[in-house]
């Protein structure tokens, strides 16, 4: 197998995910932001990947990185959602925000985002492949592809009726390799059957497996015990062959230290680890966890506007861990703290609870991994509002 376009030899594989940047309030902490950024290049990593529905990322992206650092010492990536758009004007328009926005002159990695069966035919109704075409053309796009959430089929339709494209971002994790709803291995093997490079997303499962449940914390601590349960997650995608980069949303400097330690002299996992990742992928067979990723996608347009994903989390505790009452606590601080950052009128305010969901289901229509998102925040209500 061969890649149409060999992007990317650097072997330091991480990419730094700028979806989910440490807040201060409801604001994006720039100073720390700017800690973690210094130190991801410091330790010879190069990949930032932001998007323009990131709240505030692009602008965090000019400030902590762009008016900071030689334009050629690092490579940017970012994306157009024409999924939440009403007209081709409105998506085209992204392009020359993200590039207002960030200050970055050139994108050497640009994405159309998200692509789900039921979004697709709108990037082609725009004609947006065209679109990022032309200003590759322009020297604006240095590399483009697109992220995918959805079937291998879909996959293997889209690469065939676009073989131009450089690269595609995928959602690659231990936990889902097999799981029919995500599809991680199937559409792997999509995208380097297409001689594609891939970019992988949602490698520690938006942090749920930093935090695995206990048996699988056990079992990597018998093979290695200095190693993370992210180490774990994010070595296993960077030893797949055909990566060009792997994300990791990278929250606090803590993270920005741990990651960049041990991928900074990757090594592949080894039998031994390839074993005790088998052996998690069966335990989390059994797992009853929700499969939230946490990227706020369904919170968007929701009328009760309802913190879904924090909601979720709390939920896990019960789901996975078994821990009801701190699940009941860490529900109670979630609908709270929801309440106080709305700031709305009296007489506008809503509970934000999972129980004021009305199943609107414009949730479930914008979510990547295909939850059921309004029977799920029913059975929270049952459990967690009890």
């Amino acid at each position: 197998m061969t890649d149409s376009t060999r992007l990317y030899t650097n072997p330091q594989k991480l990419g730094f995910g700028l979806m989910r940047l440490p807040r201060r309030g409801l604001s994006i902490d720039i100073e720390q932001t700017k800690k973690m950024v210094d130190l991801f290049l410091e330790r010879g990593f190069t990949y930032f990947d932001t998007a323009f529905i990131y709240p505030g990322s692009e602008d965090a992206v000019r400030k902590a990185l762009i008016e900071r650092h030689p334009r050629e010492s690092f490579t940017l990536a970012t994306k157009l959602n024409a999924a939440m758009v009403l007209t081709e004007k409105q998506a085209k328009n992204e392009f020359e925000t993200s590039l207002r926005r960030t200050g970055a002159g050139y994108f050497d990695y640009y994405l159309l985002h998200s692509l789900m069966t039921n979004n697709y035919k709108k990037y082609d109704r725009y004609g947006l492949w065209d679109f990022v075409a032309e200003k590759k053309e322009a020297g604006l796009i240095k590399h483009a592809g697109f992220s995918f959430h959805a079937d291998p089929v879909l996959l293997d339709e889209i690469l065939t009726a676009h073989p131009e494209v450089d690269f595609v971002q995928l959602q690659i994790n231990y936990a889902d390799w097999e799981n029919p709803g995500i599809a991680s291995r199937a559409n792997y093997e999509v995208a380097r059957k297409h001689g594609k490079q891939i970019v992988v997303m949602e490698p520690v499962k938006g942090g749920n497996l930093a935090n695995p449940p206990k048996a699988v914390k056990e079992l990597f601590r018998k093979v290695n015990p200095d190693a993370s349960p992210a180490s774990w997650a994010i070595r296993f995608v960077a030893s797949l062959d055909g990566i060009l980069a792997v994300l990791s949303g990278m929250s606090n400097l803590q993270q920005t230290e741990d990651n960049t330690s041990y991928m900074q002299h990757f090594q592949p996992l080894n039998d031994e680890e390839q074993k005790a990742i088998q052996e998690a992928q069966r335990i989390l067979g059994h797992s009853a966890s929700i499969p939230c990723t946490a990227c706020h996608y369904c919170t968007d347009g929701c009328p009760k506007q309802i913190p879904i994903p924090e909601i979720f989390h709390a939920m896990n505790k019960h789901l996975a861990n078994g821990q009801t009452k701190e699940a009941k606590e860490e529900y109670q601080e979630v609908v709270d703290a929801a309440a106080r950052e709305a700031k709305e009128p009296a007489k506008l305010q809503t509970r934000h609870m999972a129980s004021d969901c009305i199943v609107c289901r414009q949730c479930e229509r914008q979510c990547p991994q295909h939850i059921r998102i309004t029977d799920e925040l029913k059975r929270a209500a049952q459990t967690l509002e009890v």
